[in-house]
């Protein structure tokens, strides 16, 4: 099933499919600066006293009546390389979008979202719905929980503070900002519904969030959810959810996170970032999921490790990014890690049509040969063509072996079994379009996964079983390694009177706590993109 936009991010930009943050029509960016660029600019007042982002708040704002003055509508220009509703049809977007901020301090110190921010190479911010633009810089953004702070020119703002208080269901707040590009503030109110949300989206991974029902919409994003009686930060809105039932729901980070985050942030320093602008992704026909990169930061950890835009990441230490439709793995990733570690990237870059595997604060990215590349040079290219496959992914009924496999190998075996009689069961997928064609002729294509935790199988022993002389030729077993498991391949050709192919591939992780063997049975060259989707997805989550 392919993944949905469930949440609407809200940088003011309009939807592509799958796509959850593009940028808005060129026409609207283009009305949108010509109304905010009018008027006068006596909206902006000088304060009492003078605070840092967290720091002294003795000067804030204190009133909902007063807000409007330190909350700001934030326009970014910028270039981005957007996913079209299939895989190859990517196109790129130069315009502008506009999001919210709040004024933290009498700096210009503006707190507001990553997604809003990321990859613009200008900002243009209209204070307190002024006419008149000040300039900003982007200070320190954070991918994963969606915060960004940026500093406007010139000093004497008026700011707010952020609450105290830990977020209490059913407390009063007010939600402020410019939605839908409009230059005119806008004030909603509600009450905060739920404390603690799910902040899993698919452009972030976000431990703390709270659920309102204060409306939001496109071009909220990034300002503040107030304390209805003292105008303090509860949260920094960022998403809203339409769950299919006639009624919205919409999402702030609370303040007990973003406090923390945002004072790293305001020192320069980025926190759970590589500098991406990315989002999970999903192409069902074709089988690729990943982190789609619109735009990568400039002298980022990925552009340094070469990453660039339309790239989607595929795997990070090995591990598949974005098949739940989020980025939790992406930032549960970073977050197991300093910002200064070395870490293993694979990207597809699809327009080129070539994978690359890297490393961020290290070796450069690199074309891989693929295993379908050395199929292909071992098969002589016999191989018929075969009809193109769509992917469904599919778990062992331990649940401890997740794979992809083409949705027309509905024959399938995901019960344990015995490698010798009395022996230890053990995790098994079998999938093909016959079962039996697949395990006993060489005429029908198929897989088999399974999984020896209990030390009693080697590489080898699985190479050794593995063995198909008379039937197939083969070179011999090769080193295998796809940055998650490390262990042997050997492919064999010419097998029968199909003259089908082969790939067997025995592998273990780096501690050695389990063995696992996959082989897959190619007929057609779409078998041999099946095996390339295979081993993308292969792996033992238990």
């Amino acid at each position: 099933m392919a993944i949905s936009a469930i949440f609407t991010v809200l940088p003011g930009r309009s939807a592509q499919m799958r796509h959850w943050k593009s940028f808005v029509a060129p026409a609207l960016a283009l009305a949108l600066v010509a109304a905010a660029c009018g008027g006068d600019d006596d909206d902006v007042t000088t304060p009492t006293s003078e605070a840092d982002a967290g720091g002294d708040d003795s000067g804030a704002v204190d009133s909902i009546e007063d807000a409007q003055q330190a909350v700001v509508q934030i326009v970014a220009e910028g270039t981005f390389v957007e996913p079209g509703e299939v895989l190859g049809e990517a196109f790129e977007v130069t315009g502008a979008g506009s999001g919210s901020g709040a004024i933290l301090d009498a700096e210009g110190t503006v707190v507001t979202n990553n997604h809003v921010v990321a990859g613009a190479a200008t900002l243009e911010v209209f204070v307190g719905g002024s006419d008149e633009g000040v300039s900003a810089r982007v200070l320190g953004v954070s991918e994963c929980n969606d915060l960004a702070v940026i500093d406007l020119e010139g000093d004497g703002y008026p700011y707010l503070a952020w609450s105290d208080e830990e977020p209490t269901v059913g407390a009063e707040v007010r939600a402020a900002g410019f939605p839908l590009g409009d230059p005119e503030y806008t004030l909603t109110q509600g009450i905060v519904s739920k404390a603690e949300a799910d902040g899993d989206t698919p452009w972030a991974s976000i431990p703390s969030t709270i659920e309102h029902d204060a409306n939001i919409q496109p071009g909220n994003s990034g300002g503040p959810l107030l304390d209805a009686e003292t105008a303090r930060i509860v949260g920094v809105d960022y998403a809203t959810n339409d769950p299919g039932t006639g009624t919205n729901q919409f999402f702030a980070i609370s303040s007990v996170l973003a406090q923390e985050v945002v004072e790293t942030l305001a020192s320069g320093e980025d926190v759970l970032s590589l500098g991406v602008n990315g989002q999970a992704v999903f192409f069902e026909e074709e089988g690729v999921v990943g982190v789609w990169v619109s735009s990568v930061t400039s002298g980022s950890p990925a552009a340094e490790a070469g990453v660039e835009p339309g790239d989607i990441i595929e795997k990070i230490e090995g591990l598949p990014l974005a098949t739940d439709g989020t980025m939790a793995d992406y930032c549960d990733i970073l977050r197991s890690h300093d910002p200064g570690d070395v870490l293993t990237i694979q990207v597809l870059r699809y327009q080129e049509g070539v994978r690359l595997r890297g490393e961020i604060n290290g070796d450069a990215l690199e074309p891989v040969e693929s295993l379908v590349d050395t199929v292909d040079e071992q098969t002589g290219g016999s191989l018929e063509a075969g009809e193109a496959y769509s992917y469904e992914t599919i778990t062992d009924d331990t649940g401890v072996l997740v794979v992809d496999v083409p949705t027309a190998w509905a024959d399938r075996q995901t019960s344990q079994v015995q490698l010798t009689e009395g022996g230890a069961d053990l995790p098994q997928i079998v999938a093909a379009p016959s079962i039996d064609g697949f395990l006993n002729t060489y005429d029908v294509p198929g897989m088999s996964f399974i999984v020896d935790a209990t030390g009693a199988t080697s590489v080898d022993d699985f190479i050794s079983y593995s063995q198909f002389t008379g039937d197939c030729v083969s070179d011999g077993p090769e080193p295998y390694d796809d940055g998650l498991y490390q262990g042997q391949l050997q492919v064999w050709t010419d097998c029968g009177a199909s003259l089908a192919g082969l790939a067997v591939i025995a592998a273990q992780p780096p501690g050695g706590e389990f063995t696992v063997r996959v082989v897959v049975q190619l007929v057609t060259e779409a078998d041999a993109d099946a095996l390339d989707q295979i081993i993308q997805t292969f792996r033992v989550v238990g």
